[in-house]
């Protein structure tokens, strides 16, 4: 997840960790599909959780399916292979029959965000569950306090100060994972695919931690969890504010160890 480069700092040499950033080829195998396997998409990204990365793409990019025949429960993938082909890092997979692939992308969707899932701006068929349990709630001081435990496990940020990352909480404020990336919709990626692989989504009784702002796509990719809301550190965009106040998400952003604002859901927090 690091690479090791030559600076100058303070008008000396030195080196330096730096995060690093490189293609990965999504695509599909098994019956019907060419050898080699279609391409769905090249995403830039940070090594590592490469199959969680995977499951969470096909997750969110096959959650406005009208038909509910996208990827949503483990048993939807048949198989994910990691591999390495003309010298680019690959995830394939092989799906459920009658299990719908996405579309496939003929650009690369890059880390810096602002393309994920953009070409489907309309959400009227977005599947969500959010099924949450009677009486759910968070105390505020949780709340306050979700952003410092996502940065106690970031490990790769704390070298290079060059990564995102999430991590799905509890209403008591634990996280048991948090996957970090260059891309912050990656990251995003990378924890809902791992909910996938386990068996755990819809999410109904977790938060989204983030670790920057949200936009659109990543309340869109909140909902495809099924998670309870969304907690920031940074600021919301006005679309994701009018999305999760449509769709009953609590959104909390510049959140901090003093105080945070409400901008959707605040019937959730005491």
């Amino acid at each position: 997840m690091t690479t090791r480069r030559a600076i100058v700092r303070r008008g000396r040499p030195r080196g330096d960790d730096l995060a690093v950033e490189d293609p990965l080829v999504l695509g599909l195998e098994g019956p019907g599909v060419a050898p080699g396997g279609e391409v769905l998409a090249t995403v830039m990204r940070t090594p590592g959780h490469d199959l969680e990365l995977a499951a969470g793409w096909l997750c969110v990019e096959t959650a406005g399916d009208p038909d509910a025949r996208g990827v949503r429960r483990p048993e939807d993938l048949v198989s994910l292979r990691a591999c390495r082909d003309h010298d680019t890092d690959r995830v394939l997979a092989r799906l459920r029959e009658g299990v719908r692939a996405p579309r496939a992308r003929a650009f690369v969707t890059s880390s810096a965000c602002g393309v994920c899932s953009a070409d489907v701006v309309d959400l009227s068929g977005l599947r969500t569950s959010h099924a949450r349990r009677d009486g759910w709630q968070v105390t505020g001081e949780v709340l306050a306090g979700l952003p410092g435990t996502l940065r106690a496990q970031q490990r790769v940020f704390a070298r290079t100060g060059g990564l995102h990352a999430a991590g799905l909480a509890t209403a008591e404020g634990a996280i048991d994972r948090v996957f970090e990336d260059v891309g912050r919709h990656n990251a995003v990626d990378k924890a809902v695919g791992r909910a996938l692989l386990d068996g755990a989504l819809p999410a109904s009784d977790r938060l989204l931690v983030v670790s920057g702002r949200v936009s659109f796509e990543l309340v869109q990719k909140a909902m495809a969890a099924g998670v309870v809301g969304l907690v920031a550190v940074s600021a919301p965009s006005s679309l994701a504010v009018d999305l999760a106040r449509e769709h009953g998400l609590l959104l909390a952003g510049m959140v901090r160890d003093d105080g945070f604002n409400l901008y959707a859901g605040e019937e959730l927090v005491r």
